[in-house]
């Protein structure tokens, strides 16, 4: 964290600057759902985007990242377009977003950075939910936590182009340490359910695989219309009015009609119906599991959606499944799944402090020599849960999270 400050002194000069950081998240229950209207849960970790800034009163943003090379620089009058590939693009999109009802007159100088590999935990959430803490700040917006979310989801829907629900951003701006998020994206009404007193002690082991091409260069966009498709089949069967299909979620198909119409719904789109209301079911009992401590039945659930992820869902790639088995039949493990969309990134799982080493261990002597060509930039890291995105006062940044 001191880095951030030297480096930012070092760009900029002596300034009053203001830190904001903003967790990487996951989801343990509730995968591929979000952008169909379902019902997801997440966490917070305590592995965070950083961020120091300070007000600059001519109206120009600048920033600089110390894990991806360039600048980005322009003023908020005069936003570039997205540039494909380029980190710059959310900030470029954050201030369009706040841009549509809020007026802007400062823009700010600052330096980011990043702690864990961003695939899979939605860093790019993270990055942006800080860019718009930012904003508002040096702005004096008051801007309330589900207006970031709603505004966060614009930049990456509508500016990004990514199909993807309010899960991201609402588990890195609403979570609470020690507390399960429940989201539904079809209401975007949330709740936070306590974890048990009885419940062990438990922490998240974090596989990244090496493999990190962005969201747009996968199937992400293709499975998002292919549960649209598998909506607007049923509405068929069904004998209902069909909705356009740019406006089908499956969360507003019954249950009854699903049950009833499954079996004549072909190929790929049966499987995307099974994986969504079967997903749906693995989040109420998830949600009970929670209330009750019982963290084996939970992380069983948490099995069950990987193994839906790959083979209903149909994501996931050759490394990611190889991680997948090799927390799935280590000790130690309670749960785990893909993180994100499940096409690069990392996996995810829940798991029994005591048995850390032995967890890497076993990711140690499997994975680099099956998957060789990421051997050297493979990562396991260990996490706890935290809170979600906030601005950090002085007496909170004497903590360094590794």
């Amino acid at each position: 964290m001191q880095e951030l400050f030297d480096t930012f002194k070092h760009l900029y000069g002596e300034k009053e600057a203001e830190m904001v950081r903003s967790p990487l998240r996951i989801c343990p229950l509730g995968a591929h759902v979000d952008h169909q209207g379902g019902i997801v849960t997440g966490m917070a970790l305590d592995a965070n985007v950083e961020m120091v800034f300070a007000p600059s009163e001519d109206g120009y943003i600048r920033i600089s990242s110390m894990d991806f090379p360039d600048e980005e620089y322009f003023h908020i009058d005069s936003v570039p377009e997205v540039l494909p590939g380029f980190w710059g693009n959310y900030i470029r999109g954050a201030v369009l977003s706040l841009q549509q009802d809020q007026k802007l007159q400062y823009g700010f100088q600052a330096v980011i950075s990043g702690k864990l590999p961003i695939g899979g935990l939605s860093s790019s959430a993270a990055v942006t939910t800080a860019y718009l803490m930012a904003l508002a700040e040096v702005n004096n917006l008051d801007i309330s936590k589900e207006e970031l979310v709603s505004y966060s989801h614009w930049v990456e829907t509508e500016f990004i182009g990514l199909k993807n629900g309010i899960l991201d951003q609402s588990a890195n701006i609403l979570s609470e340490d020690n507390r399960l998020l429940v989201m539904d994206c079809q209401t975007s009404e949330h709740y936070l359910v306590n974890k048990s007193v009885g419940m062990p002690e438990f922490e998240v082991v974090v596989v990244y695989s090496g493999v990190s091409k962005a969201l747009i260069g996968t199937d992400y966009n293709n499975r998002v219309d292919e549960c649209k498709v598998a909506g607007w089949i049923v509405e068929e069967l069904a004998g209902l009015e069909r909705t356009a299909l740019q406006d089908v979620k499956l969360r507003n198909m019954s249950e009854e009609h699903y049950h009833k119409y499954r079996d004549q719904v072909p190929g790929k789109f049966r499987k995307r119906l099974d994986h969504f209301f079967t997903e749906q079911d693995r989040v109420r009992q998830g949600i009970e599991a929670w209330e009750q401590g019982d963290i084996e039945q939970f992380g069983k659930l948490m099995f069950e959606s990987g193994e839906s992820s790959i083979h209903q869902y149909e994501s996931g790639c050759p490394e990611l499944i190889t991680i997948y088995e090799v927390l799935k039949e280590t000790e130690g493990v309670y749960g785990a799944r893909f993180s994100g969309a499940g096409y690069r990134g990392c996996c995810i799982g829940l798991i029994d402090p005591a048995y850390k080493e032995q967890i890497k261990a076993n990711i140690d002597a499997i994975y680099p020599s099956q998957h060789p060509a990421y051997k050297d930039v493979y990562k396991v890291h260990f996490c706890k849960t935290n809170n979600g995105a906030r601005l950090v006062d002085q007496e909170d940044r004497g903590i360094v999270l590794k």
